[in-house]
This record gives C-alpha cells, sequence and structure tokens, in this order.
C-alpha cells in the first residue's frame, strides 16, 4: 500500500511538474515574441528576385537569426500615386493623406514596426521611382502619428549595375536618404551596397552578403 501511495505521488509530481514547464516554456515564448523587434522591409524593385532584394533578404535572415519579426512589403504593383502637393496631411487636425491607396495601410505598418530596411536598385543614377514614390508619401506620415521617424532604426540596401558607387548613382540615392531621415531624426543604422546587373549576381560577392546579414542582427539587436 505504502509502495502503491509512493508511486502514486511521484506521478503527480512529474505531471505537476511538466505542466510547471510546459507553463514556463510557453511564458518565456511569449515574452520573447512580445518584445521581439519588429522590422519592416520595402522592397523597391519590380525584380523580387532582383539583386537589392537578395541584400534585403540577407538582412532579413540576419534580423530574424536575432530573433526579430520581419514582414516585407514590394512596393512594385502596389497602388501607390505620387504626392499631390495638395498639404492636406499638413492641415490642422489632418485626418491624413487625401491619397486613399495603398500607402493608407503602409502608413500603419511603417508606425507599427521598430526597424524599416528600404532596398532599392538604382535606375539612372538614383534610386528607383517605386522607391522614390514611397519616400515622397511618407511627407504624410506625421499626420498619423507626432515625430513618427524620430529614433527609428533604418536599414539601407542598395545595387548597382557600374562597378563605382559613385559614377553609378548609388551615393547619390544614398545621400538622399542620409538628407531625409537625418532631417527626420531618424536613425540610420547601417548602409550596404554592392555592384551586380543581371539578377542574382549579387551572390557572388560574399563580402556584401555577409555585411548585409550581419547589419540584420545589429537592426534586431540594437
Amino acid at each position: 500500500m505504502h509502495a502503491d501511495i509512493c508511486l502514486l505521488r511521484e506521478r503527480i509530481w512529474k505531471s505537476h511538474g511538466s505542466h510547471t514547464e510546459k507553463a514556463v516554456f510557453l511564458n518565456q515564448k511569449n515574452r520573447r515574441e512580445f518584445m521581439a523587434k519588429k522590422i519592416l522591409v520595402l522592397l523597391g524593385s519590380p525584380r523580387r528576385k532582383g539583386n537589392s532584394a537578395i541584400l534585403a533578404d540577407q538582412i532579413t535572415k540576419g534580423a530574424k537569426s536575432a530573433g526579430a519579426k520581419v514582414e516585407t512589403i514590394y512596393l512594385h504593383g502596389r497602388k501607390i500615386a505620387p504626392c499631390k502637393a495638395c498639404m492636406a496631411c499638413q492641415k490642422k487636425n489632418s485626418r491624413g493623406c487625401s491619397i486613399k491607396d495603398d500607402m493608407q495601410d503602409i502608413y500603419l505598418k511603417l508606425i507599427g514596426a521598430d526597424a524599416w530596411v528600404i532596398a532599392s536598385p538604382v535606375y539612372w543614377f538614383t534610386m528607383s521611382a517605386q522607391t522614390k514614390l514611397f519616400m515622397d508619401r511618407c511627407f504624410a506620415l506625421p499626420a498619423y502619428q507626432k515625430d513618427p521617424f524620430l529614433g527609428k532604426q533604418i536599414a539601407i540596401a542598395m545595387t548597382y549595375g557600374d562597378d563605382d558607387p559613385f559614377t553609378s548613382g548609388c551615393v547619390n540615392a544614398l545621400r538622399t536618404f542620409q538628407d531625409a531621415y537625418g532631417y527626420t531624426r531618424a536613425n540610420i543604422v547601417g548602409m550596404v551596397y554592392g555592384s551586380a546587373m543581371d539578377a542574382g549576381r549579387i551572390r557572388a560577392d560574399k563580402k556584401v552578403m555577409q555585411e548585409s546579414f550581419d547589419l540584420g542582427k545589429k537592426l534586431a539587436e540594437e
């Protein structure tokens, strides 16, 4: 009888112990998910598997390896109209941008993210048209949240067909990002860029691929 009672107690202890361990594990998992940095990736290339997209994917892998949650938006194909300078977003008690297109959803995602990754190829000596449309429309972002750029962590990824970042126009785009996010008091954590014309060619540049992965980790951990 005594042996049976002891065996029963042991089973009860093991049962409760396993449930407790499971609860602790779930609580830790929920805490990690709650505390995980949210990163929004914005791809400005018409090629989903192009070179700038590959660098963005490397950044994503690095960020995820450090526990971040990442969402990707392909700007190409989205309905994003150019800013029409109506200034509705700048008026007192503004309800936001007057253009009702896909940027309305993107505004909310931008605000909800802790960090952004902006990836673009160089087209005609600067960023792609898709990326510039997005940048212009961010003029309205303060109508949705006060100081939406303040302290926002940003990573930039660029690719270009020329051998040189200066003659290719890559530097023009990088300076635009620096000017825009410096003015709005965002924090550019890092920039990666490399030369590659044909889709997928950037994979051969092991240095920039590793730098992109490392930038993702840095973005997630800071």
